[in-house]
């Protein structure tokens, strides 16, 4: 289980482990070069793609993108088709080369929405995947903060109604949640000039460092990405504590070690 932020300070290190992102901007790509908006939502999988690749170089090791929201069904029906078509497309097309290069593919949130195809290249990327180690890409689709709690609260009240009747702690509560596999997000990125989450990981949020550019989301590759990431390594995340209770830890003992320290950083193509 990995540790909560409310309950313990977590490790920490330049180089986030965990970036999530809300992939906001494509309709505004295409209207601003007078094109449909599906041919902006198709230029955002050509981002998804590079957005995979900048992290795997950069050794970062879970990245999850918010493809679509429980909110998103309110738009055009049309746009919704296309973009199941696009989803499905992507599965198809995508999955095998994810698999060579060591991406483990897991998509969290209400899927019974989803028509039998999509459940069935959801289920068979997951298991293909489910050994690989170098990147965690996580996709939320048709996932929502509230739900996501809602659902935790239901699977633990069905298996576990003792929790339930007597003093609920994270710990009875974490295990439920669609994300358990993963640490909770150093880095929250969004992109196309909004800032808010948007009903996006509420509980995983709680003490992640909030990212907001304006840059629209099929124009944000690794360069972008890597200013997302120098402006992380500058943030000074307390967690709670006092800015000199940060720094007394981080002074070097006797020994040259340093009290309180976090882990270095982890490796990547760059330093390895």
């Amino acid at each position: 289980m990995h540790k909560s932020s409310t309950l313990a300070v977590p490790e920490t290190a330049d180089i986030p482990q965990h970036v999530a992102v809300i992939m906001d901007g494509n309709g505004r790509w295409a209207k601003h070069r007078h094109l449909p908006r599906f041919a902006g939502h198709q230029r955002g999988v050509e981002a998804v793609r590079a957005a995979v690749k900048a992290c795997i170089d950069r050794g970062i090791e879970y990245l999850t993108l918010f493809a679509f929201s429980s909110e998103n069904w309110r738009r055009p029906a049309e746009e919704v088709a296309l973009l199941m078509e696009l989803f499905t497309g992507a599965l198809t097309k995508e999955v095998a080369k994810m698999h060579r290069n060591g991406v483990r593919l897991r998509v969290v949130g209400d899927l019974g929405r989803f028509d039998s195809r999509i459940w069935a290249l959801i289920t068979e990327a997951e298991k293909l995947t489910a050994g690989n180690e170098v990147l965690t890409l996580t996709i939320a689709a048709n996932y929502g903060g509230r739900w996501d709690i809602l659902q935790a609260l239901s699977r633990l009240a069905k298996e576990r109604p003792d929790a339930v009747a007597g003093n609920l702690s994270e710990s009875d509560l974490a295990p439920y949640l669609s994300m358990s596999y993963a640490p909770e997000p150093d880095l929250f990125i969004r992109t196309g000039g909004e800032h808010r989450i948007s009903n996006f990981l509420l509980w995983q949020l709680a003490y992640t460092e909030l990212y907001f550019t304006d840059a629209l989301w099929p124009d944000f590759g690794a360069e972008l990405l890597g200013e997302a990431i120098i402006w992380y390594a500058g943030r000074e995340r307390r967690f709670g504590r006092t800015s000199e209770q940060v720094e007394a830890e981080q002074q070097p003992r006797k020994d040259g070690a340093v009290a309180g320290a976090t882990a270095p950083p982890r490796r990547t193509r760059a330093n390895a």
